[in-house]
């Protein structure tokens, strides 16, 4: 039986919750462990670093590839089959990490990871299919709960579960864990209505183009792409300089260890009610003004980091910054959903998805080079202007005539 549009039902949402929750707190898990891992798997101590970075990249790589294209599969063929699939092909790459025999095996299931995963962008895809347009903020906002739930007890229970059974039976778990929600999505989720395609172009090899037109044609959704893109970079560039910045203000490394992890908690901590309080905010006023609103207020906590001479003075701008963060990716794909009729939104919030990832893949690079160039306290200003400048971006789309020009041909196509 199709469900209604409002949100969707009660059964769905904690499968979907549970389902993204296991997804991210799985990969959470293995990422800060690669490098032991990989040292593991007979890369040398030179070599780590570099291993790690590529190692971190991949997903991405492969994922900006095949984000629309699943996309468009789950436009034709419902977006309750997408879900199931991303939880399995997860399953399958992280159940195949734990036999990787060297680190160019181990790269390649990785990759692997980012063409078969997805279960963020595939599950926002089916949640919009089932969300009224003013409801849709707050179901995205319900999903960034679990990411950043998954995000914060990921690591914590990785560590422990790494020390007392190995890397093997870690992959092993987490493998068994997604296959387990891949499972309970297929039995619980009610289908989501496919839309009938439109009349003389609704075919799939077609559908790419015309949303990559759409999305980027227009001011109102490319300047909040764009500015997702670059906020997203700054994200990945903060992962890179920040645990040098904490060894800087702590007395060793095995206490800016226990400071990293604890900053890191406190973060996602924050994010949990962020998430669903930006989506709200986002069905009842302005997404770009939201966005920029947490952008900016995200660059100025970003930036104050480099002056803190403790650890415990980065909490209340590590708690601002969770906060804050919540609204960001969520915003995005809340506008690519928004501006795009129903038979191809599921390839919207795929190309979105896509977009942001390669954020995933340039931030590390920009803030590596910032700490070569400058330091790690130098990194944080221009982490924090790169920030102002998304927000800037995201309020260049808010002007009225670009919302008029783009509510014309919606409508046309809803009436067609």
């Amino acid at each position: 039986m199709d469900t209604p549009p409002g949100l969707p039902s009660n059964r769905a949402i904690p499968v979907l919750w549970f389902g993204q929750f296991a997804a991210v707190a799985g990969l959470t898990i293995v990422v800060p462990l690669l490098p032991f891992y990989l040292s593991d798997l007979g890369v040398t101590a030179v070599a780590v670093p570099w291993w790690t970075a590529v190692a971190l990249a991949a997903p991405a790589v492969t994922q900006l590839i095949t984000a629309p294209l699943w996309g468009m599969v789950g436009d034709r063929y419902g977006h309750k089959v997408m879900v199931v699939r991303a939880h399995a092909g997860l399953a399958l790459a992280v159940g195949l990490m734990a036999l990787a025999d060297g680190p160019g095996e181990f790269l390649a299931y990785r990759l692997l990871q980012g063409a078969c995963g997805g279960v963020v962008s595939s599950t926002a895809s089916y949640v919009s299919s089932l969300s009224a347009p003013d409801r849709r903020g707050r179901a995205l906002g319900g999903l960034f709960g679990a990411t950043a739930a998954g995000s914060l007890l990921g690591p914590l229970v990785g560590s422990v579960l790494a020390g007392q059974f190995g890397f093997e039976a870690l992959f092993g778990c987490v493998a068994a864990l997604l296959l387990a929600s891949a499972c309970l999505a297929l039995l619980v989720l009610p289908h989501a209505p496919v839309a009938a395609p439109r009349r003389g172009g609704g075919r799939s090899e077609r559908a790419l183009r015309e949303v990559a037109a759409r999305l980027l044609g227009n001011r109102y959704s490319r300047s909040i792409l764009l500015a997702g893109l670059l906020a997203q970079a700054a994200i990945y560039a903060l992962v890179v300089v920040f645990a040098p910045r904490v060894q800087q203000i702590t007395s060793s490394v095995a206490s800016a260890t226990m400071w990293v992890g604890a900053l890191q908690a406190v973060t996602w901590a924050a994010s949990l009610p962020g998430g669903l309080w930006w989506g709200r905010r986002n069905d009842r006023h302005s997404v770009h003004a939201g966005f920029a609103i947490a952008t900016a207020c995200c660059g100025v906590a970003v930036g104050l980091q480099a002056l803190p001479t403790t650890p415990e003075m980065l909490l209340p701008l590590r708690l601002a910054q969770g906060f804050c963060f919540a609204a960001l990716a969520q915003s995005v794909l809340h506008v690519a959903a928004a501006v795009i009729p129903a038979e191809t939104r599921g390839t919207a919030v795929g190309l979105a998805s896509g977009l942001l990832d390669l954020g995933q893949v340039g931030g590390p690079v920009l803030g590596a080079l910032a700490v070569s160039l400058l330091s790690a306290s130098g990194a944080f200003p221009v982490i924090a202007i790169l920030l102002t400048a998304a927000a800037g971006l995201a309020l260049s789309g808010t002007r009225q005539r670009d919302r008029t020009a783009l509510a014309a041909p919606l409508l046309t196509e809803a009436n067609r």
